[in-house]
């Protein structure tokens, strides 16, 4: 497609959705800069954090941390397997969860990191776990999905519950039925003050929705609130779930969830899967908008990753593939879709330099430059974004270590713009084992003056309020009463 072609599409869906029409990129927005920035990355899992707190996100990857060096370039620490980062004691320094090793690493401060003593909880095969302050008293949590030995072994998922920051002790193991966890991502969709869970189940089974009372317990809620998958009366009904990620998609506010399926040829099993959140409305229900979203079928999706990567305010998806090859001898690759609005999505991999990326289970966005834009590190690639022409804000959530977790896992934060809503939410974990950067990313398009306020809902449900904050600036906001 030549690029007089892609401008008449968007002025095509400017006219039809009623967006904002910016001139076609004349070049790919994505340029891979792995051996410029020392990185040697391998394909697994990867989870942004800046675990030395110097205002430079690192990245934890396929096993390996690599130590950014003010955006110019990374060096290798150590490595232990996949991980998630949490700060588990709110001593303001990440520590990591390995989910291969069944380790939660303290940091130290100094740059180590020191295995804890974890309580026993069943044997398991690890693929997704998160972190999130579940019972409400300002410590993080561990929610450790639990997966399969194939083909005869399930095994159950656990909550492992923070005491004070002093170790943790085995609150919650699954109960029959034992579903095959592969994603786990927690947030409070319904605004009701708590952490809720969205477990991605594989081997056709449906997923979960944990509704939290508050108080850490939990009742599965997925098929009341329409985001179970969809059972046909066949015998393998629903998808083999593999990652999940929360984002406010249609800029109202509330956050909506997408679910990437991984599905063979036969129609009865579930595609992939747009939830919008109906609001207080409609009960924070969900209503299915996979139809409208459109977005095409591969057989192996696996680990999807939103991210406003062109800076206009929306989330748009980026989803990988795992065959290199799928039934009937058909490619598959990852897709990089953009958001037009109104859950109409554009596949625009090629144009913005991600073509025909290898098979992966890796997906995470951050701005680890700092120039203003999220980067994507996938496919055991760090691929460098260079969006120019539209503004943007970073806001930096801080807990007080009391009240709310330090890391403060679980805020939402929104701005106002027009009659939109741009909500981001701090998580600890999404897809399948991934985590994207913990600073929260807002693109504005061509908004050029201060925004009015910025509104931050702390995990404990206190609101805060910032007035008049500068465009192209990072906000940095510590909890107060």
């Amino acid at each position: 497609m030549n690029k007089y072609h892609q401008i008449a599409r968007r002025i095509f869906w400017a006219i039809v959705l009623g967006v904002s029409f910016y001139p076609a990129h004349t070049n790919a927005t994505f340029e891979d800069r792995s051996t410029q920035l020392g990185l040697a990355l391998t394909n697994g899992p990867a989870a942004w954090g800046d675990y030395d707190n110097d205002g430079w996100v690192d990245l934890y990857a396929a096993g390996a941390l690599w130590r950014n060096n003010e955006g110019k370039n990374f060096t290798k620490v150590m490595g232990k397997g996949a991980g998630i980062w949490g700060d588990y004691n709110n001593d303001g320094y990440l520590d990591l969860f390995v989910l291969d090793g069944r380790q939660i690493l303290r940091n130290n401060q100094k740059g180590a990191f020191i295995p804890i003593s974890l309580p026993e909880f069943p044997k398991s095969v690890i693929r997704g776990a998160n972190w999130a302050d579940y019972d409400g008293d300002g410590y993080v949590d561990l929610y450790v999905g639990g997966y399969e030995t194939w083909p005869s072994s399930s095994y159950p998922d656990v909550i492992l519950r923070n005491d004070g920051g002093a170790g943790f002790s085995l609150k919650w193991t699954q109960s029959e039925p034992i579903h095959r966890a592969r994603g786990v991502t927690s947030c409070d969709f319904d605004n009701d003050g708590d952490m809720d869970v969205y477990v991605s189940n594989y081997r056709l089974q449906a997923n979960l929705l944990w509704l939290n009372d508050g108080t850490g317990r939990f009742e599965n809620a997925a098929k009341e609130f329409g985001v179970d998958g969809d059972y046909n009366g066949h015998q393998w009904s629903y998808g083999h779930s593999i990652g999940s990620a929360w984002g406010d998609i249609d800029e109202d506010g509330y956050i909506d969830l997408f679910v990437g399926n991984f599905s063979h040829p036969p129609a009865h099993q579930d595609r992939c899967k747009f939830y919008k959140n109906t609001g207080p409305d409609g009960k924070y229900h969900f209503q299915d908008m996979s139809e409208t979203a459109s977005v095409g079928w591969q057989e192996s999706y696996a680990s999807p990753a939103l991210g406003d990567y062109d800076n206009d305010g929306d989330l748009d998806l980026y989803l990988t593939t795992v065959y290199a090859v799928g039934s009937g001898g058909i490619r598959n690759y990852p897709v990089l879709y953009r958001n037009e609005g109104k859950w109409r999505f554009t596949d625009v991999t090629s144009e913005e330099g991600l073509a025909k990326l290898s098979p992966t289970y890796q997906a995470a966005w951050a701005d680890f430059d700092n120039d203003g834009d999220p980067d994507l590190v996938t496919a055991g690639r760090l691929f460098v974004n260079m969006t120019k022409g539209n503004n943007w804000i970073k806001v930096r959530p801080a807990g007080d270590g009391k009240n709310v977790n330090s890391a403060a896992i679980g805020a939402q934060v929104r701005i106002r713009i027009r009659d939109k809503t741009i909500t981001r939410q701090v998580e600890a974990g999404t897809g399948e084992g991934n985590q994207n950067d913990m600073t929260l990313h807002f693109g504005l398009g061509k908004w050029d003056v201060a925004v009015a306020t910025v509104e931050i809902a702390w995990p404990n449900g206190v609101v805060q309020k910032i007035h008049k904050v500068s465009v192209n600036s990072l906000l940095e906001i510590r909890f107060k009463k």
